[in-house]
């Protein structure tokens, strides 16, 4: 018995909470999902119809996903549901293929989702939790706010009701142009007002002069949006803003998410199967990201490749309940665990509520304008827009710069996924570019130490009969020639020259095109009566040497470290020394 549950565990991560589940616990979990839903509603009718869907399907998108997470995702307060980058990508996947919002849109989307899932799912299976790691954080980083800036210019066509486009910056300034004599300035005029409240009205209610008579406000900051929206619907009831010109929502279905499989062929998926897959790497990116910050701060433990199969497994229970690829939300996790959530059953309680909200409430918002909905959605996202990190990058590492800079014109100016291919290419371009340029010193002893340092960047004791090198990378096929070079230069410096000394401190592998090098070397330093010796190689590096030719035909030896080396190669360096620093 004392066997099963760890194997449940691995099976069903929920048994850690459930089976210590108290009232304490349920109390703080219903508290965070009222919160939550009050954002988690206005946003997932937003995000749905950035991706071109129906409003209805941003609230599908948060029922089913996020109870399944709740069972199979590692994380206690990570919320699943619809979101802005993950919704401009699936509108991007789909809109070359299809109409916007016709039937066989919406099922492409769920397909979608489905594919996503499925992809998440077996990398989970196949434990490639690890795959996160191929993507840099700088590319990551300038992917998303680039992202931020398209979706936040793509919900312009909502302020001011006119067919605007906005895959692109080019193509967004050419729509403007084109259609700028069209502008409907009443829709423009009560989304700059959104905006505007939904910009300010949070920093007033934080003021001290506020919450010095009313107390905390938190709980209302966070529900502002769900407030301009009821207002919002009441303007348009009471006003008749239709009557204006001004859109709105429209009818939404009422019911619970029809559950069935998306009609597919293996055209069409091989179609969707690039999108999909792109979806899939930034969804887990960022959920896993999310997922990390709140892990840290809690000190709960988080796994990766379990985080893989619990989204993949929300991502189907997406595509088979009419809704489209979801991932962690950023502004509602913070807000969930900020609300006091205990436990992932804040997920399950919010996923309730939203089928409440589903089944008797949707006609509360057919009369919702869709510039608020949009308002709603450039004030959350721009948020992101921030070129700071640009700067930052750009002077700790060129490289890195370059590679956010790529991305995000990339982006901008192609699209989302040609720009975020274009940043995983330069991110592995510059890495290569980096190993092949490995940092090769020439080093000497620190007086009165047993350390070697560069002899460029200190003043260090050397000899005219050893040189001693290292290589702080790796040895392999990338840089092989580069450190030959190196090394060929420095011996020709040194007409006294009866060693060579290379530090492998830095060394955790060599290929074998490295130590084909490695023997060349030794070969060539034996014709001109120079030895060849290794120091500090660490334990999996010279288990690979063992059976080498490199090891049977080495002209010197191999020392444990790079000071014993010297003690008895060069000991003349320590003729002036008034105290034995031997080891």
């Amino acid at each position: 018995m004392s066997n099963s549950k760890p194997k449940l565990l691995s099976l069903l991560p929920a048994w850690a909470w459930l089976s210590h589940y108290s009232p304490v616990k349920f109390k703080s979990d219903v508290l965070a999902s009222l919160i939550v839903v009050a954002m988690l509603v206005p946003q997932g009718m937003a995000y749905a119809m950035l991706a071109g869907l129906p409003p209805i399907m941003g609230l599908y998108a948060s029922i089913l996903p996020m109870i399944l997470y709740a069972l199979f995702g590692s994380s206690s307060t990570l919320s699943i549901g619809p979101v802005a980058i993950i919704s401009m990508m699936t509108f991007a996947t789909l809109n070359p293929l299809f109409e916007v919002g016709s039937p066989v849109y919406i099922e492409a989307a769920t397909l979608l989702a489905l594919m996503v899932g499925i992809i998440s799912l077996l990398l989970g299976l196949c434990r490639f939790g690890f795959l996160i790691q191929l993507i840099s954080h700088p590319v990551i980083n300038s992917f998303i706010i680039a992202s931020a800036l398209l979706i936040a210019i793509g919900q312009f066509k909502f302020l001011v009701n006119v067919p605007l486009k906005a895959d692109n910056l080019q193509e967004f300034f050419l729509s403007i142009l084109e259609y700028i004599h069209l502008m409907h300035w009443p829709s423009l005029v009560l989304g700059l007002v959104s905006i505007a409240l939904l910009v300010y009205l949070p920093k007033i209610l934080k003021s001290q002069a506020v919450q010095s008579r009313v107390g905390s406000t938190d709980y209302v900051v966070r529900s502002v949006p769900l407030i301009l929206v009821a207002l919002g619907i009441i303007a348009a009831v009471y006003l008749n803003l239709q009557a204006e010109g001004i859109k709105t929502v429209g009818a939404i279905p009422s019911g619970f998410p029809p559950l069935s499989f998306p009609h597919w062929n293996w055209e069409l998926v091989m179609t969707l199967l690039p999108g999909a897959t792109m979806i899939a790497m930034i969804s887990f990116v960022e959920s896993l990201s999310i997922a990390q910050a709140t892990a840290l701060q809690q000190r709960s433990q988080l796994n990766s490749n379990q985080e893989l199969i619990a989204l993949g497994i929300a991502n189907i229970s997406a595509g088979i309940s009419s809704a489209f690829p979801v991932t962690g939300s950023l502004s509602r996790t913070v807000v969930n665990a900020d609300a006091g959530a205990r436990t992932p059953m804040a997920g399950v309680l919010s996923s309730l509520l939203i089928i409440v909200v589903s089944l008797f409430f949707t006609g509360f918002f057919e009369d919702l304008p869709l510039t608020i909905l949009a308002a709603t959605i450039i004030v959350s996202i721009w948020r992101l827009v921030d070129f700071q990190p640009f700067m930052d990058a750009w002077r700790y590492s060129r490289a890195d710069g370059i590679a956010m800079w790529v991305t995000f014109f990339g982006v901008v100016f192609i699209d989302i996924t040609t720009g975020l291919i274009i940043g995983i290419i330069s991110t592995f371009a510059l890495m290569l570019w980096r190993i092949s340029r490995p940092h090769i010193a020439v080093v000497g002893l620190l007086e009165g130490t047993q350390h070697f340092r560069n002899v460029q960047r200190h003043q260090v004791l050397t000899s005219d009969r050893v040189l001693s090198l290292r290589i702080d990378e790796n040895l392999t096929f990338l840089n092989a020639n580069a450190f030959k070079g190196f090394l060929i230069n420095a011996v020709s410096d040194k007409q006294h020259l009866e060693h060579v000394i290379i530090n492998c401190s830095s060394i955790s592998g060599i290929d074998l095109s490295a130590l084909e090098m490695l023997e060349d070397i030794n070969t060539e330093l034996s014709k001109l009566k120079i030895r060849l010796h290794l120091a500090e190689v660490k334990g999996p590096v010279m288990d690979k040497l063992q059976n080498s030719k490199l090891m049977k035909h080495l002209s010197g030896h191999i020392y444990l470290t790079h000071y014993q080396a010297i003690r008895e190669l060069s000991p003349e360096i320590f003729s002036d020394y008034s105290k034995d620093y031997s080891i």
